[in-house]
């Protein structure tokens, strides 16, 4: 399973969350960080488990998985600046409940459960940002149960792709077809299919895995409603 991440343009400087706060309140929040890097496939949470970290993504993005029947798993979230890994920690419940698998590779701020936790009391509005946050990422999981089962491949697919570059600052991705699969739940063919209809409207040049977006307004407009709907429960409730 491969997925590289060409960045054509900067990473952003920080995380959105973080950026929000008040500045002493940041500064307070940043001192309890370490920056680390994550690579690519790194796996972050397994179901299950203690939580040990929170993660603040500043030029990486995190992939949240479901597992089906133990065997397969399937694409529910996708975490990059605009969010953190680990919202579970805000209602007390310190065991993850999906995988957690870093999609893109870079810089992420980490910081320890009992810092978390630190920062939670100390802060009203770190805490305040974290519950509309959390507000989000519920509608978001919603979202994509509904989308998954309702909506065509080709119109995931190009959902998926705004997603990705999105997060990624990027307009060129590195996807295997077996990667595209796994993160959409679909047989390859599918994919094949639906890459191929976005790449025939000249929407995306998709070659040996290369995947360049050519038109974004384009692939909005392929895109199910669900993409438009995520950023604007996003910017409705955050901004």
């Amino acid at each position: 399973m491969q997925s590289n991440i060409e960045r054509n343009q900067p990473s952003p400087a920080g995380n959105r969350l973080l950026i929000a706060l008040p500045i002493k309140d940041r500064e307070h929040c940043l001192a309890a960080c370490v920056p680390v890097e994550l690579r690519f496939a790194d796996i972050l949470a397994e179901p299950g488990e203690r939580i040990r970290y929170a993660y603040f993504p500043t030029g990486s993005f995190i992939s949240l998985l479901a597992t089906v029947d133990s065997r397969a798993n399937l694409e529910v979230g996708l975490i990059g600046n605009e969010g953190m890994l680990g919202i579970s920690l805000l209602l007390g419940v310190e065991i993850e409940p999906l995988h957690a698998m870093v999609q893109g590779e870079g810089i992420a701020l980490r910081m320890d459960t009992a810092s978390f936790h630190r920062e939670l009391k100390r802060s009203p509005a770190l805490h305040g940002a974290l519950k509309r946050y959390l507000y989000v990422v519920m509608g978001q999981l919603a979202q994509t149960a509904a989308c998954t089962r309702f909506h065509l491949v080709e119109a995931r697919l190009a959902r998926w792709l705004l997603m990705t570059q999105d997060r990624a600052h990027s307009n060129e991705f590195h996807v295997t077809q077996a990667f595209l699969a796994y993160m959409l739940g679909v047989r390859r063919v599918g994919v094949t299919n639906a890459a191929t209809a976005l790449q025939n409207h000249q929407l995306i040049s998709y070659r040996r895995g290369n995947i360049t977006i050519l038109d974004r307004g384009g692939l909005e407009a392929a895109a199910c409603a669900c993409y438009q709907a995520d950023r604007a429960a996003y910017e409705s409730v955050m901004e």
